[in-house]
């Protein structure tokens, strides 16, 4: 069974289009472990779906080394973002992962990707969905 983290932080609203859009699309074939910068988002992502949810700096530091992917905005790779709440530890453990990361590029961080085109974020959780799809395919 594919173990999938979605890691979001403030109000969790991303993390919790995720969870539910993974949950409609897979259900219970997946495992989900919703991890928040705090609880607000924790409680947002177990609302949606996720089988698990933990919050804060530890939670994600020992638990994103023990899923199969990770799922998110960008931001959760970024020491400092949003407002402060994803700390250096938090980004360090997202992007040393041995996890698959499949990340949503919002530029609320200031950071513009290259290349990126702009779409609404429901069509980019679409593309999320789809890319999951492949990666079970090829399991």
């Amino acid at each position: 069974m594919l173990k999938i983290a979605s890691i979001d932080g403030q109000g969790g609203g991303i993390g919790s289009l995720i969870v539910k859009r993974l949950r409609e699309e897979f259900r219970d074939s997946i495992e989900i472990t919703a991890l928040g910068t705090n609880a607000a988002a924790t409680a947002a992502m177990m609302k949606a779906g996720a089988d698990r949810g933990a919050s804060g700096e530890n939670a994600i530091i020992r638990n994103a080394g023990k899923v199969d992917l990770i799922a998110g905005p960008i931001s959760i790779m970024l020491p400092n973002a949003m407002l402060g709440e994803l700390t250096a530890g938090m980004a360090e453990a997202v992007s040393s992962s041995p996890a698959r990361k499949l990340l949503i590029p919002l530029n609320q961080e200031q950071v513009d990707i290259i290349g990126f085109r702009r779409e609404p974020l429901p069509h980019l959780i679409d593309e999320l969905i789809q890319n999951i799809k492949e990666i079970i395919k090829n399991v």
